[in-house]
């Protein structure tokens, strides 16, 4: 079998640990990095670089032609970017999160399902098969009733980290959504992963979202937040996030039941089983997100790992943050300020324990008085 060509749209930042995976996967002889496109030419192009799409799909050369495309570019492109490239007839890998509003994701899927092309979206813990371990132990009554579900994500960020592109910590630039915030891009896969472990897959599966927005740093976004949202079916998901803690911890969803819970802590692959009678932890592997795309395109009857179409609950919450009102400024006085410069960062008082209430109880931080929340 003859190596796929997969073109990478974004090269710099995020993109190369896209890049590192493409490697990996041409090493073995699987796939083959036709191209690189980015309006920056790389110092050292990897393969033959475009400046934007429309000049890699205008090129007659046949070894440069993708049948894959990776985008890992900033998240207004992602619309127009996955559609232009499935209506080339190519199939997509689309990094988080899907598009910067629900109704460009409706945009999105509408095109995959026109074209018939496989838009597989990067959220890299749905290739866990520790999220399915967690399914199925809740499915099988290891805890009792399932009554709720929580993500829990405590992570640090530096001054630098939101001076990274224009774009950062913006909800908003040149009059077009961006809603990159805590609880919708670097924390998006805990909000994510427990709305998968909760069975909330499209945006019908939720049925209501209150946010709760704050901010340290000075940005447009959050980067200190809340979420309580209700499924459908009217299981409570509980959601505490922050990019300003004393330091970073495991970030988690937790099952919630009757008779114990469970913790999945994500970025481990790593479950934990607690219940009167007994605590198990246990180690799991992973199916990298473009690997899973290849295996869907040599089996038509195999279901991607992470769907366009079954992203449509976590948009459905991102459509409630980009709507809501602008974040709270955290009160001067419950900030602590660290470091210098690029590595300047704010920790907010008792973050940690904040986030924690939030996700067990499905009450925001304002209903919880945290008194820098008021």
């Amino acid at each position: 079998m003859s190596a796929t060509p997969v073109a990478l749209l974004g090269v710099h930042g995020h993109g190369g640990s896209h890049l590192r995976r493409i490697a990996e996967l041409a090493a073995d002889g699987r796939v083959r990095l036709s191209a690189v496109v980015d309006p920056r030419r790389p110092d050292d192009p990897p393969a033959p670089w475009f400046p934007t799409l429309g000049d890699l799909l205008a090129d007659k050369d046949p070894d440069v032609r993708p049948e894959i495309v990776v985008i890992s570019t900033p998240i207004p492109t992602h619309l127009p970017l996955a559609r232009a490239a499935m209506e080339a007839g190519l199939d997509v890998l689309l990094e988080k999160p899907t598009a910067a509003s629900l109704a460009e994701h409706t945009a999105i899927v509408e095109t995959a399902q026109r074209t018939g092309r496989l838009c597989q979206v990067g959220f890299q813990t749905f290739g866990s098969h520790a999220v399915d371990a967690v399914i199925e132990l809740v499915a099988a009554g290891e805890i009792g009733e399932l009554v709720g579900i929580g993500a829990v994500g405590t992570w640090v960020r530096t001054r630098g980290y939101w001076q990274r592109a224009a774009w950062a910590g913006r909800r908003r630039l040149d009059g077009r959504d961006v809603v990159d915030g805590v609880v919708t891009n670097p924390l998006a896969h805990a909000v994510a992963t427990a709305l998968r472990v909760g069975g909330a897959r499209t945006a019908q599966d939720v049925a209501h979202v209150v946010t709760d927005l704050h901010r340290a740093n000075p940005i447009e976004a959050d980067d200190t937040s809340s979420l309580r949202i209700v499924g459908r079916d009217g299981l409570p998901y509980g959601v505490g996030l922050s990019l300003c803690a004393p330091e970073r911890t495991a970030a988690r969803v937790l099952a919630l039941g009757t008779e114990g819970e469970i913790t999945l802590e994500y970025e481990h692959d790593r479950v934990t089983l607690r219940t009167p009678r007994m605590q198990v932890e246990k180690s799991y592997g992973r199916t990298g997100l473009l690997e899973d795309l290849l295996a869907a395109r040599a089996d038509p009857g195999r279901a991607l790992a992470c769907d366009v179409r079954e992203t449509g609950a976590f948009m459905r919450v991102l459509e409630a943050v980009r709507t809501a009102p602008d974040p709270h400024p955290v009160a001067e006085d419950a900030v602590t300020w660290l470091g210098e410069g690029d590595d300047r960062r704010p920790v907010v008082d008792d973050v940690e324990r904040w986030c924690e209430e939030a996700a067990r109880t499905a009450r925001t931080f304002t209903e919880l008085e945290a008194p820098w929340a008021r």
